[in-house]
């Protein structure tokens, strides 16, 4: 296993092929939604497994020092195995490094507890997508 973080048009590709498989596939989020224009200027991190991207997630970073942690996706042959909890802590690790002050997600409800154990806050219940109820979720990081 592999973690790669970057901005490079390789590591969105990859990004968009995971994600395509999980959000538009199997979670019947239109594409449209997932490609929200925001990618070019994102930082990615990417999981590979035996050189096979498997997962992925997106740090967006405001110029105020708080950032949006997003598209998080695991392929499904590769759920349950730990990655998730290693992407969001490699993500997390990395934004303290650049300076971020706090990283808010928007993730699915199911999920609030999974993002608790890592210190995240839940703040409300925010938009629905597709099907899915999202939940805004923050967590200040501390300065080093």
């Amino acid at each position: 296993m592999e973690v790669t973080i970057g901005s490079g048009s390789e590591i969105i590709s990859q990004a968009q092929a995971i994600r395509y498989q999980v959000f538009t596939l199997e979670q019947e989020i239109p594409k449209e939604l997932d490609l929200d224009g925001l990618d070019e200027s994102s930082i990615h991190a990417l999981i590979t497994v035996e050189n096979q991207p498997v997962a992925t997630a997106r740090l967006t970073v405001n110029g105020d020092g708080s950032s949006t942690m997003a598209r998080v996706a695991v392929s499904k042959a590769h759920r349950g195995t730990g990655l998730s909890s290693k992407l969001v802590e490699a993500v997390m690790n990395h934004a303290q490094k650049i300076g971020v002050c706090s990283i808010e997600i928007h993730a699915h409800s199911y999920l609030k507890d999974f993002y608790e154990r890592f210190g995240f806050k839940y703040i409300k219940e925010v938009e629905i997508v597709g099907e899915h109820q999202l939940i805004e979720m923050q967590h200040n990081l501390a300065r080093t």
